[in-house]
């Protein structure tokens, strides 16, 4: 068996996850994140309470971090990226951005994803309008403590309106997917602004609604019936102003008319892109990109966290849209994965 460690890429939940699964098994790890600390989106991004768990993502996520840190089968390397990877299964070389060089038996790439930015989406008046926010920023209200505001002028709205589908399912700006956690995030974020404020009304706007799986009471159904959340199927036009509040214009396609509703804020639920470091990995590491700019995978059915390189894994949304709970899931896949070629490995050099 290569002496070697597995190489992960990306400190966010699937990362973590790989990292602790390969160290628990008492092989090594190294472990290279470019932003300055570990945790990725969760972490880097403030988000509040995580779904479906309700955990705080400081406490839940950063319980990770630590388990990591004291792993004494894993190093970590932060303010770093991969620059060259180069070799064959058991036998590759990684040289970092900092100058370290590491020989590694294989690769698990946990580089997640890039949050939709709503600049994209003019007409829905996020950059024109101040009380135009993202869910990222809602996150970040929450997790402060401070409640929900309107940066315009500090005062708790009246109400509030959240989008959904910002930056997904939306052809005419080239995101035909699904983002898979906006619906359930957004109806846990207007139970969250109910809660922190009773006297707010929270409106969610919807093409369709895709509380997956176990979720659709716990989240769909308690936030109309317990915090008393309102749910319009709708299509948008724009966002707009009257010189005193935003308003939302669009069609409500449930009876077929026009409905115009004035806000305090808006809030851009916005979706999931591919890393902006996609096309770069893809080099670097020799691997392919979907239809979409996510690293490719091989079929599941027979081929288990792999890429379209030997001895490349991934795991988490670095190849779509997914949940923290099924990249943390996929993480613990991919190192078992990278294990198993191991000590695969070692057997046939046995032979």
């Amino acid at each position: 068996m290569s002496d070697n460690p597995i190489l992960i890429v990306g400190g966010g939940p699937a990362g973590l996850a790989a990292a602790h699964a390969v160290g628990a098994s008492g092989r090594k790890a190294v472990l290279v994140e470019k932003a300055d600390r570990l945790g990725g989106a969760p972490i880097l991004s403030g988000y509040a309470k995580l779904v479906p768990s309700h955990e705080w993502a400081k406490d839940a996520i950063g319980g990770m971090v630590t388990r990591v840190q004291q792993n004494a089968n894993v190093t970590t390397h932060l303010n770093t990226s991969v620059q060259t990877f180069t070799g064959e299964p058991g036998a590759f070389t990684a040289t970092l951005k900092d100058g370290t060089v590491i020989a590694a038996d294989s690769a698990i790439l946990t580089t997640g994803f890039t949050h939709f930015d709503s600049l994209n989406k003019p007409e829905w008046g996020f950059g024109t309008y101040p009380d135009v926010v993202t869910s990222v920023q809602v996150e970040q209200m929450i997790s402060s403590g401070k409640g929900i505001r309107c940066p315009s002028d500090g005062r708790v709205p009246d109400r509030v309106a959240i989008l959904l589908c910002v930056g997904s399912r939306d052809r005419q700006i080239g995101r035909e997917w699904c983002s898979k956690i906006c619906c359930t995030v957004s109806a846990n974020m207007a139970m969250e602004i109910r809660e922190m404020s009773p006297k707010t009304n929270v409106y969610i706007y919807y093409m369709d609604i895709r509380t997956f799986g176990l979720l659709e009471g716990e989240f769909y159904w308690k936030s109309q019936e317990e915090a008393k959340v309102k749910y319009i199927k709708a299509r948008i036009a724009e966002v707009t102003s009257d010189g005193k509040r935003l308003v939302v214009k669009g069609e409500d396609t449930l009876v077929k008319r026009p409905i115009t509703i004035p806000f305090d804020m808006v809030v851009h639920a916005i979706g999931m892109d591919p890393n902006v470091d996609n096309m770069t990995l893809s080099a670097i590491f020799g691997v392919g990109l979907n239809r979409w700019g996510y690293l490719d995978k091989a079929s599941t059915y027979a081929h288990l966290a792999e890429t379209t390189r030997p001895g490349v894994y991934t795991a988490g949304a670095a190849s779509g849209p997914e949940t923290i709970d099924d990249s943390i899931a996929q993480g613990q896949a991919a190192a078992l994965a990278a294990l198993t070629r191991a000590g695969f490995g070692a057997l046939k050099a046995a032979e």
